[in-house]
């Protein structure tokens, strides 16, 4: 199809291109209504921007790292100054409230390349380390210097629920530490992912640096991945296709950051402070509606309090508001599209099928317009039903009986996913001693909060490798030694 009038370009090698395959409509899930049109690259596209990339890395490696972190601090005052219009397209685009959109998408974003600017991390992932060695042979070997490096060209491949804080959390580091990047943002979602070139290109970032190709099709990802140019990939995203992008790299030895799905256990014991408790867990009801693999989605609770707090979880579940995003008293916004609610509703009725009652939600709240779910719970649950072993990605919670501590452990470890999971508990030292049993990349002990400094990832099904602080850092180099005689 021709161009609509406000149709968006393709970003390649510091131009902005008319995309080969038309435009698609990016639909607001609050309205249904068209929010703007996105660009369809060719797989010919994506390849172009992975060559601009390459062509582009062995200058920007080579730019000192104070001029690097300026410019990210350039960008980060530029979004300041478009935060407004930021925040708005990022509501209508993933269906956030207001709240979400301005304090955990846009200013999460912004305050990302604005902590990635600070040179002192720019410089260096770790301090240089020298090592002393004895003699080899004839020739004495003096010492050994261990650097870091940059990767390359990194394809980040972003996902739909945070358009700005999760491209920033990739890119920033990623650029900080000399690479160039190709960014293929979520098809429901990208026009906040070119707002983001846009403040980078205003902050004198070099073409070819940032580097931004959309799609729906397949193909787009494909290539986004599987080029020769592409040094690393970084995704965000489903199990599944992480999985499929792993075999992918694992063909040409290709570098891997990946952060997948989540089944958060909830561990609450009998001594929980269960207002806490209700709070960090009813933030899966309201949250991005869910859709967030750090949410505590499933929960473990111990027999002397589990009544009590099924209750108010119910009771809290059922106080929320659902409804229109931009109005400041609703608490609940949509999930992304028709079918992802179409996805969340089928795990709701298979929870009933398989035995679980279900406290609140079940039925779709009033809005005629809109795709949303109301928050559900699910009570009277075991651990091999398919609800509480499964990422529904929405605002639905599993509640599941247990009576001693190693119990509790034991079922929380019982998952194919370890991301983040929860301990609530009165006893520090016991939560504590929980939460180093537990098979998760992390733990909050009775906290839902994160520390941005804090390594992030996952084990088992979860995702490879660890980012965001200086974690970040390292993902996006590479170690290498330098090693001399005298």
């Amino acid at each position: 199809m021709s161009r609509p009038a406000d149709g968006q370009r393709l970003f390649v090698g510091g131009a902005w291109v008319e995309p080969d395959h038309g435009h698609y409509a990016v639909v607001d899930p609050a309205t249904e209504e068209t929010v703007g049109w996105a660009p369809e690259a060719s797989r010919d596209q994506v390849r172009a921007a992975s060559a601009a990339a390459r062509e582009a890395f062995g200058p920007w490696s080579r730019t000192a790292p104070r001029e690097r972190a300026a410019i990210l601090g350039r960008a980060a005052d530029v979004i300041a100054s478009r935060f407004g219009p930021y925040a708005e397209l990022a509501r209508a685009e993933t269906g956030a409230t207001t709240g979400t959109a301005r304090a955990m998408q846009v200013g999460v974003g912004m305050a990302r390349f604005r902590r990635y600017a600070r040179v002192e991390s720019a410089e260096w992932a770790i301090p240089p380390q020298v090592n002393e060695a004895g003699p080899m042979g004839r020739a004495a070997v003096v010492g050994a210097l261990a650097v870091r490096q940059p990767v390359g060209v990194v394809t980040c491949v972003t996902s739909y629920n945070n358009p700005w804080a999760n491209p920033a959390g990739k890119v920033a580091p990623a650029l900080a530490m000399g690479n160039t990047v190709v960014v293929k943002p979520a098809p429901q979602d990208p026009l906040s992912v070119y707002r983001m070139a846009e403040a980078l290109e205003a902050a004198g970032v070099p073409p070819g640096v940032v580097n931004v190709v959309s799609g729906r099709s397949v193909e787009v990802g494909e290539a986004a991945v599987d080029c020769d140019d592409v040094d690393m990939v970084s995704f965000t995203g489903s199990t599944a296709v992480g999985q499929r992008i792993a075999e992918v790299c694992g063909r040409s030895m290709k570098r891997q950051l990946m952060e997948l799905g989540g089944k958060g256990a909830a561990v609450v014991f009998d001594d929980a402070d269960v207002d806490s408790a209700v709070a960090g867990i009813g933030t899966t009801f309201s949250f991005y509606s869910g859709q967030i693999c750090t949410a505590p989605t499933r929960v473990l609770a111990q027999r002397g309090v589990y009544d009590r707090l099924v209750e108010r979880l119910a009771g809290y579940a059922g106080r929320l508001a659902v409804g229109d995003p931009a109005d400041p008293g609703t608490v609940v916004g949509p999930v992304i599209s028709a079918e992802h609610r179409a996805r969340v509703e089928s795990y709701v009725e298979l929870g009933r099928k398989e035995g679980a009652t279900v406290l609140v939600g079940g039925e779709r709240p009033p809005p005629e317009r809109g795709f949303y779910v109301a928050p559900t719970l699910l009570a009277d649950c075991t651990n091999d039903m398919r609800v509480a072993r499964e990422e529904i990605f929405g605002p639905v919670v599993v509640v599941i009986p247990f009576d001693e501590e190693d119990e509790g452990i034991a079922l929380a470890n019982d998952s194919d996913y370890g991301l983040i999971d929860y301990v609530w508990s009165g006893d520090v030292a016991r939560a504590f001693r929980v939460a180093r049993r537990l098979r998760a990349g992390g733990v909050g002990v009775n906290t839902v909060g994160r520390n941005m400094e804090a390594p992030f990832g996952g084990f088992k099904k979860s995702g490879v490798g660890r980012d965001v602080g200086s974690y970040a850092l390292h993902a996006y180099s590479e170690v290498q030694s330098i090693v001399w005689a005298g």
